[in-house]
């Protein structure tokens, strides 16, 4: 049985070109659109459906306040947000609503793509009744793409401590350098050394050199945008 999914999304023309990314997915049909929030609340009363994408720009109510309802009202359906808003307190609040991703506006197929192959596996795991450790480990471990297979961290780094960087190099506008990070996060300058390094080894982070007048180069780190190679 394929995995319901409910576009939720103001514009005709993004609409057309997600409904096609997903129903080329194996597995996902897109079975109803909505333009308002008001629209999806109800289509979620009257229907089934495993998966909505979220758009937060919405002309009645934005994405993240439907998505709060959407719990609020004990509605069983997961979420992907959608959508061009990269605040980085708006994506912790999508997160602590409960949304399984977050894919920021252009993106490419291939990531809608891992996305939706990585909520399948999700989804299939939950069709059973009893989950085991090995299971579980394998839903919640954080795993990195960088337009190749997905993948668990290293032996030595966790996942708290990756969203912590992450999260720090949005919310501070990104380009700080190693020492930056640590001071900001309280770590030993080694240890975020150590993960922003990986983060440009998977090509999430990029990284420059500043030059001053006098010592070494500082190595700065800011987000790699989607659409760059």
């Amino acid at each position: 049985m394929n995995i319901r999914v409910l576009i939720i999304e103001d514009d005709p023309m993004v609409i057309e070109v997600n409904t096609q990314f997903v129903n080329n997915v194996p597995g996902f049909q897109v079975c109803g659109t909505a333009k308002t929030s008001g629209e999806a609340l109800k289509k979620l009363r009257d229907a089934r459906y495993h998966l909505a994408l979220l758009d937060i720009y919405l002309p009645d109510m934005d994405g993240v306040t439907l998505l709060r309802e959407i719990r609020k009202k004990g509605i069983g359906i997961d979420v992907i947000m959608v959508t061009a808003a990269q605040d980085a307190e708006i994506i912790q609040n999508v997160f602590r609503y409960g949304a399984v991703d977050y894919i920021i506006k252009p993106f490419k197929f291939n990531r809608l793509k891992r996305a939706l192959e990585s909520y399948a596996d999700m989804h299939k795991c939950f069709q059973k009744s009893v989950l085991n450790q090995s299971e579980l480990d394998k839903l919640t471990m954080t795993r990195i793409t960088s337009g190749r297979e997905t993948e668990t961290l290293p032996k030595g780094l966790n996942q708290v401590t990756f969203k912590q960087v992450l999260i720090c190099l949005l919310k501070e506008g990104n380009n700080l350098s190693a020492e930056e990070v640590a001071g900001k996060l309280g770590l030993a300058r080694v240890t975020a050394r150590r993960y922003l390094e990986y983060l440009e080894s998977i090509g999430k982070v990029r990284a420059k050199f500043q030059y001053g007048s006098v010592g070494r180069p500082v190595k700065r780190y800011f987000i790699k945008n989607e659409n760059e190679n």
